[in-house]
C-alpha cells in the first residue's frame, strides 16, 4: 500500500515508523530537510522536502498512485488544501487530515466531497479528551480504552498489595468471581510483558491488562487494588481546546475549576462555560493553588501546550496534596521519565492520535486500534468475515485459531436479535461472520501477521 504522509512532526514521524514496519510504501513530505534525512536513515522511506499543499511537491512524492494520504502537518489550512488538491487533482481514494481548530470542528459539513473532501477527520484535542474523562470515571485505572462503542473496555491498572488476586494465580479470578467473566490479556513486571496463563501469579506492582463487558470493570479493578473512591473536584491547568473541551465534558458531573495565564481567553472560557470556575494566573504558583485548596482536589490536570510547564505544576499540586496528577506531556521521551513517580498518569496525545490514524490505514475490515504502552502493544477490533472455507478464524474455535506469537483474542462481541452479546474469550468460544474479534498484541511487529489471518480468501483448502 503507498501511503504519502504531510508533516514529519511527533504524530507523522511516528506514524511513519508504524507504517514502515509493517511493509507499506511510505513517502514522508515536509519543509525540515533535518528531520526528513534522519528519518529517512532511520527508517528506510522515501522523503520529499517542501510545502505539503504545493502540487508539484505531492506529484515528487508520487500522489498519482497513492492509496492514502494522511496530512498531520500543523497547520490545520494546509492539511485541508492538500486534501483539497489530492482530490481535485489526484483522485486519491481515502484523505485522512488533522485539524486542530473548534472553528472549523463546529462546521463538520465544510468536510464532504462537495466542499473539503476528507474522507477521515482527526481532532488531537478530542481523543485526549475522550481518553481524559474515561480515566476520571474510573478511578485508579492507568488506561481505559473502548471497543464496539464502548460495550467492551480493556483497562490497565497496577497492582498493588492488598488486592484479593495479588498473590494468587489468575484461575482464582474466575473461582472467586463467578458471576463476572473476563480476561487477563497481559501483564508487564518491570516493564517486561509476560503472557498470562492460568498458573501466572499476580505480583504487586504488576501492571495489569483485563478485558471485560463495560459493567463489570470496577468488580474486576477491587481485584487487583482496593477501589479508590470517585472523584469530585477536578482542577485543569491550561484553558486551550483541550482544556475547555474536558471542562464541557466534566462540569455536569464534577466541581471544576480552570486555571488560565491569558486574562483574554479567561473572559472567553467564563462565557462559554457554565459551571466551571475560571482562574486567571499561573498554575505554578504556589499561593493561588494553597488559595484554591489544592490539597482538597481530587485530580489535577496539565494540558498546556508547555511540556515543563505541565511538569512543574503537576509536581507542585502533588506535593500541596492533590490526590492524582494527570499530565499531557507531547515529548515521548518524557513519558517514561515521570509516569508512576510523583505524576501518576502521563498521557501522550500521539499515542492517542495515531492509534485513530491507525484505523484506517490498516488492511481488514478494522474498527479500532489503540496503541498501548508508547507504542509497543496494540489492541486491535476487528470484523470477522466469511466462514470455514474462506476464513482462517470464522467457524472456528479460539483454541484453534493459529495466533502469532504474543496475540491474544481477549473478547468477541456479536449482534443478535436480543442484542448485542459480549463473549469473553475462553477457548471453546467459536467465531461467527460479522463477530467484533478483540486482540490484544503483546508486539506491534506481529501486526500484519493478525491482518493476513483475518483476511477473507477464495479458499484456504
Amino acid at each position: 500500500m503507498k501511503i504519502i504522509i504531510l508533516g514529519a512532526g511527533q504524530v507523522g514521524g511516528s506514524l511513519a515508523e508504524s507504517l514502515a514496519s509493517e511493509r507499506n510504501d511510505i513517502v514522508l513530505v515536509d519543509s525540515d530537510e533535518k528531520t526528513l534525512r534522519e528519518l529517512r536513515d532511520r527508517l528506510d522511506i522515501g522523503v520529499v522536502i517542501g510545502h505539503a499543499a504545493h502540487p508539484n511537491i505531492l506529484l515528487e512524492a508520487g500522489i498519482e498512485d497513492a492509496d492514502i494520504l494522511v496530512a498531520v502537518t500543523n497547520n490545520d489550512e494546509t492539511n485541508m488544501v492538500a486534501c483539497q488538491i489530492a482530490h481535485s487533482l489526484f483522485r486519491v481514494p481515502t484523505k485522512i487530515a488533522r485539524v486542530r481548530a473548534g472553528a472549523y470542528l463546529q462546521h463538520p459539513q465544510l468536510f464532504d466531497t462537495q466542499s473539503i473532501p476528507i474522507d477521515v477527520l482527526i481532532s488531537p484535542e478530542h481523543l485526549v479528551s475522550e481518553y481524559v474523562a474515561r480515566l476520571i470515571e474510573h478511578p485508579g485505572a492507568l488506561q481505559v480504552l473502548d471497543f464496539a462503542d464502548g460495550r467492551v473496555q480493556l483497562v490497565a491498572v497496577r497492582a498493588v498489595k492488598g488486592g484479593p488476586l495479588v498473590g494468587r494465580q489468575l484461575r482464582y479470578l474466575r473461582e472467586h468471581m463467578p458471576k463476572v467473566d473476563t480476561r487477563v490479556a497481559a501483564i508487564y513486571r518491570r516493564n517486561t510483558p509476560i503472557i498470562p496463563q492460568g498458573d501466572t501469579v499476580i505480583e504487586a506492582g504488576d501492571e495489569v491488562f483485563f478485558i471485560a463487558a463495560r459493567a463489570n470493570i470496577r468488580a474486576v479493578m477491587s481485584e487487583l487494588r482496593r477501589l479508590e473512591h470517585g472523584y469530585k473536584r477536578v482542577t485543569i491547568a491550561g484553558g486551550g481546546n483541550i482544556g475547555l473541551r474536558l471542562a464541557h465534558k466534566l462540569e455536569n458531573r464534577y466541581a471544576v475549576k480552570i486555571i488560565e495565564q491569558s486574562h483574554e481567553r479567561c473572559v472567553f472560557l467564563s462565557e462559554e462555560l457554565s459551571h466551571t470556575i475560571v482562574l486567571n494566573g499561573s498554575a505554578s504558583d504556589q499561593d493561588l493553588l494553597l488559595e484554591e485548596n489544592i490539597e482538597d482536589t481530587d485530580v489535577f490536570l496539565a494540558v498546556t501546550n508547555d511540556d515543563e510547564a505541565n511538569i512543574m505544576s503537576s509536581l507542585l499540586a502533588k506535593r500541596l496534596g492533590a490526590r492524582k496528577v494527570m499530565t499531557l506531556i507531547n515529548n515521548r521521551a518524557y513519558v517514561d521519565l515521570v509516569q508512576g513517580g510523583e505524576i501518576d498518569i502521563a498521557i501522550s496525545p500521539q499515542q492517542n492520535t495515531i492509534g485513530s490514524l491507525l484505523t484506517h490505514v490498516r488492511r481488514g475490515d478494522m474498527v479500532n486500534v489503540h496503541s498501548l504502552r508508547r507504542g509497543a502493544a496494540e489492541a486491535i477490533e476487528v470484523i470477522a468475515h466469511g466462514d470455514k472455507r474462506t476464513s482462517k478464524v470464522v467457524g472456528r474455535k479460539i483454541e484453534d485459531i493459529d495466533l502469532p506469537e504474543g496475540a491474544s483474542i481477549g473478547a468477541i462481541v456479536r449482534e443478535t436479535e436480543q442484542g448485542s452479546e459480549v463473549l469473553i474469550a475462553h477457548d471453546d468460544v467459536v467465531v461467527e461472520t460479522n463477530d467484533h474479534v478483540i486482540v490484544f498484541l503483546v508486539d506491534r511487529r506481529q501486526t500484519r501477521h493478525v491482518e493476513q489471518l483475518f483476511q477473507v480468501g477464495f479458499s484456504f483448502f
